[in-house]
């Protein structure tokens, strides 16, 4: 037992002032003479007797009543395990997407919102996070409408990232501090990784519903299209259901077809819609489903595409490139040295000069500041170049050299397949690849990484911001590269790279770059504008278009229209990344936590005990009022 205010204890010592009362009373006797003393004689000795009892009891009893009653004034308690141990409280509260799964009684967020408004003592300072917001020594009323209207996320934390954060809110490192991470567990987000929480303690409570299921619509894409129409493709993913599912395709607000998605033995769905090709659509596909609410939309445009423009500068023959830069995608144009209109370069996306034996240095003065306006350049060399001519421009725009020229026969035998150029390209990784051979090849001195290696290590065609180096020549009497089935890829992405023109859909949280082939005047700039939000993306300007930046807006899925002076130019869709569609979870139990809880009233009764003290003041008091009820009962009834 343990006292609030132990100098009140000093008091203790005025129990000495009773029993000197008691031992020391100078009490007068006054005679009385009797007759016949000798018949009360037994009277008196009993009387005697009976009246140094009813003393001493008065005496225990006072002392016991002045006792209790400076106890009770020093507030005695028993403390809890850790009740005299500093230590913060900090909660963690997942509000992720998969916290949106429904039970009887409400959303998994929403239960464990009003569990945490239940259990959290009102007088208890915590600090409380969320995946976007942090709420630091607060009591839990204090953020009662925060909590109530929290919404959610597709950003959701690894365990890694959310011990980390709780790290950085410790004020004073303590065995006594506690942690409670609130959350479903889901098996792609958080890591095992807990080894590293020294002097914290760890509670899990695991959030989860009673019926797991959910269907999402995973992605949306083009098949075909023909000259007047086109398909597009919707794919579906489903956890345990497999009856038809309705699927709904609007164009703004307007609903423009509607169909059933039928589910296979690997739970997928896809169903397939029949637009015209030369419709603007803002769309959204739309399925009405009890799980997991932000997967049951997809937002998607189909607009009139900007063709990219691509011009070839040859001394060789380029029909190859006249195939793979279609009309219908690419505006591309082929021009010899001698008859090239220089004014037209800064208009272009991309050029190709082609087996040039030397860059005259009227055009090496043109092509500079189109690279430095983020223009793209593909620079395929002569069998026989002027080096010192080629060095002058490959110095200044790839800081590369080079060296010398070589004839013995090699083929390319390695492929990055992490550059932008090849991601994405092969599904898996090729093993039986027909890698394309050459006759001669230039040595060159650079440090760029090499996106298309020969068997010797030697680099085939390297490549920085925009500018890609061949070194060797691409016609057939060097080499069977344009005949390879690397040859469309390679030059396709080259194009398509030098103007990222809008997909389909972006996802949110993900860095997306988008080229809008407009021209800003003076201090114009580009708002992007949604149903519910308004901003302006990083942008940047350049001679021929405006590149726009997207990475931590929006937050929001939806439709958007990027605006010029109160004009609309385009438009742009943004969706959730469907990583949390899934219902997979950890195993608590498996983690290397303190507790594993499934209620939060449990969890918080016992932490409140072992942080709490029990008073017992209130116990001496009603001890002081028994030991006066005893003195009364003594006076009178003790004769």
């Amino acid at each position: 037992m343990l006292f609030k205010h132990p100098e009140v204890l000093w008091s203790l010592f005025l129990l000495v002032i009773p029993i000197l009362i008691h031992l020391f009373q100078l009490r007068r006797f006054t005679k009385t003479p009797f007759t016949n003393v000798k018949l009360l004689q037994k009277v008196v000795a009993e009387s005697r007797k009976s009246n140094s009892l009813k003393k001493w009891l008065l005496l225990f009893t006072r002392l016991l009543l002045l006792k209790a009653l400076i106890l009770s004034f020093a507030q005695p308690f028993l403390p809890g395990k850790s009740a005299l141990k500093q230590g913060q409280f900090i909660i963690y509260l997942d509000n992720s997407f998969s916290m949106q799964t429904a039970d009887e009684r409400g959303t998994l967020l929403e239960n464990k919102v009003q569990e945490l408004l239940r259990s959290v003592p009102p007088t208890r300072t915590i600090t409380l996070f969320t995946n976007e917001r942090t709420f630091r020594d607060v009591h839990i009323n204090e953020i009662k409408n925060e909590l109530l209207s929290l919404p959610y996320t597709g950003k959701q934390s690894s365990l890694d990232e959310i011990l980390l954060k709780a790290k950085s809110l410790i004020k004073d490192p303590s065995p006594e501090n506690e942690l409670v991470l609130i959350s479903d567990f889901q098996t792609h987000s958080p890591s095992q990784r807990l080894d590293t929480l020294q002097g914290l303690k760890l509670h899990l409570v695991q959030a989860l519903s009673k019926d797991l299921r959910n269907v999402a619509i995973d992605t949306l894409y083009v098949t075909e299209v023909f000259p007047e129409s086109l398909e597009l493709s919707c794919e579906l993913t489903s956890s345990n259901h497999r009856e038809p599912i309705p699927v709904s395709l609007y164009n703004g607000d307007r609903l423009i077809a509607k169909t059933s998605a039928s589910f296979n033995e690997d739970l997928k769905g896809k169903v397939v819609f029949t637009l015209p090709s030369n419709e603007k659509i803002n769309g959204s596909v739309v399925i009405t489903n009890s799980g997991i609410e932000y997967d049951n939309q997809l937002f998607f445009n189909i607009h009139k595409k900007e063709k990219i423009k691509v011009i070839s500068i040859s001394g060789a023959p380029s029909n190859f490139l006249g195939r793979i830069f279609r009309e219908d995608q690419f505006e591309y144009s082929d021009f010899q040295l001698n008859s090239l209109n220089y004014g037209i370069l800064n208009s272009q996306n991309l050029i190709v000069l082609n087996e040039l034996k030397s860059i005259p240095t009227a055009l090496q003065n043109a092509l500079l500041p189109f690279v430095a306006d983020n223009g793209s350049l593909v620079i395929i060399p002569h069998s026989d170049v002027d080096i010192s001519n080629y060095n002058t421009l490959l110095n200044k725009g790839l800081n590369v050299n080079v060296i010398s020229g070589n004839t013995a026969e090699r083929k390319v035998s390695s492929i990055s397949m992490e550059h932008p150029l090849y991601h994405n390209v092969f599904e898996e990784k090729v093993t039986n690849f027909q890698y394309p051979s050459l006759q001669k090849y230039y040595k060159i001195q650079s440090n760029l990484p090499s996106l298309l290696t020969l068997d010797n290590g030697a680099p085939f065609l390297v490549a920085d911001k925009g500018i890609y180096l061949f070194t060797a020549p691409l016609n057939l009497e060097n080499s069977n590269f344009i005949q390879s089935p690397l040859v469309v890829p390679t030059f396709y992405n080259m194009g398509w790279n030098s103007l990222k023109l809008p997909r389909f859909y972006e996802l949110i949280g993900q860095k997306s770059i988008v080229d809008i082939p407009i021209v800003l005047e003076g201090d114009g700039v580009l708002k992007v504008s949604g149903e519910n939000m308004e901003f302006i993306p990083y942008q940047q300007a350049y001679s021929n278009k405006t590149v726009l930046t997207f990475e931590e807006l929006p937050t929001i899925a939806g439709n958007f229209q990027i605006n010029a002076a109160g004009k609309e130019i385009g438009t742009l869709s943004f969706n959730h990344p469907r990583n949390e569609s899934s219902l997979n979870y950890l195993d608590p139990s498996s983690l290397a936590a303190t507790t594993v809880n499934n209620q939060l009233e449990s969890l918080f009764q016992q932490l409140e005990s072992d942080h709490g003290i029990k008073e017992l003041w209130k116990w001496f008091v009603i001890f002081a009022l028994a030991f006066i009820l005893i003195e009364v009962l003594i006076q009178k009834y003790l004769k």
